[in-house]
């Protein structure tokens, strides 16, 4: 990257990505249109998604030909048809195994993988024209430390014009998705007391809480039954670390079919 102009700084995102269906949501698709107007423009996007867990770390081909990936099943046709067609992003590829590199770890390069629905659900509602490359990256691990960690390593990439963005949801027990609901249902009380919690823990800077939320926050073991939708923010978090300053600002709140879909900007 270093032959392009220099970049503004990029701030670091935690979303809370939603299903394909989030393209219905006139609400939801206005805050995640507002919330990319108002950021300083990339130069390339890192997605590391809650849908890809594969050790070692890899990323996702670079050729920008590579069909997404509809990782869901059960939904309308017209959800597999949904195309995202951002350049890829070679130079990006290199630079991220050029810092895991330094830390002793090699990348790997899945060639054969397309952008996932954590990555292109959001992407296509705050980059709808499809005109910035992106790359995703994939969690080698749920560990919180390890994954805190890689973010450290990936802080760089910000200076050189890089928005990591970390994809997940902030609450995420598939129970309380009941489509007979609609989207406006009030959240059951775990979902509204972990998403209380994250507000008052990520908007402190309370790292240590964050990473020790099955033991920290009320509800955990129901918010996240399984952790792989909060652990992108351990690597947004990490990646935001190393400004020193790791408060995070709500930029969405409220629920979607009971789920909390609260999202960070770390700057």
């Amino acid at each position: 990257m270093s032959d392009q102009p220099v970049a503004e700084r990029q701030p670091v995102l935690y979303l809370s990505h939603g299903a394909p269906p989030l393209a219905d949501d006139a609400t939801w698709t206005a805050q995640l249109a507002a919330w990319s107007a108002d950021l300083p423009r990339p130069r390339s996007v890192l997605m590391v998604s809650a849908h890809w867990e594969q050790e070692p770390v890899s990323v996702s081909a670079t050729s920008g030909d590579v069909p997404l990936t509809y990782d869901f099943w059960g939904f309308p046709q017209r959800y597999y048809e949904v195309t995202y067609d951002a350049p890829g992003a070679p130079d990006l590829a290199r630079s991220v195994a050029g810092l895991l590199a330094g830390a002793g770890e090699e990348l790997h390069q899945d060639s054969a993988r397309g952008l996932d629905h954590g990555a292109y659900v959001p992407l296509v509602e705050m980059f709808p024209e499809a005109d910035v490359p992106v790359l995703q990256l994939s969690m080698p691990t749920l560990d919180p430390q390890r994954l805190f960690d890689l973010g450290r390593r990936l802080a760089p990439l910000r200076d050189e014009g890089v928005l990591v963005v970390g994809s997940g949801f902030t609450t995420h027990n598939l129970r309380w998705f009941n489509p007979s609901d609609g989207p406006d249902v009030a959240p059951p009380t775990p979902s509204a007391e972990f998403d209380h919690w994250a507000a008052e823990a990520v908007g402190r800077g309370d790292v240590d809480a964050v990473l020790d939320v099955l033991s920290t926050a009320p509800a955990a073991h129901e918010a996240h039954p399984r952790t792989e939708h909060w652990a992108p923010l351990y690597v947004a978090l990490g990646a935001a670390s190393v400004s020193g300053d790791v408060a995070g600002r709500s930029v969405v709140d409220g629920f979607w079919y009971g789920l909390s879909k609260r999202s960070w900007q770390f700057d």
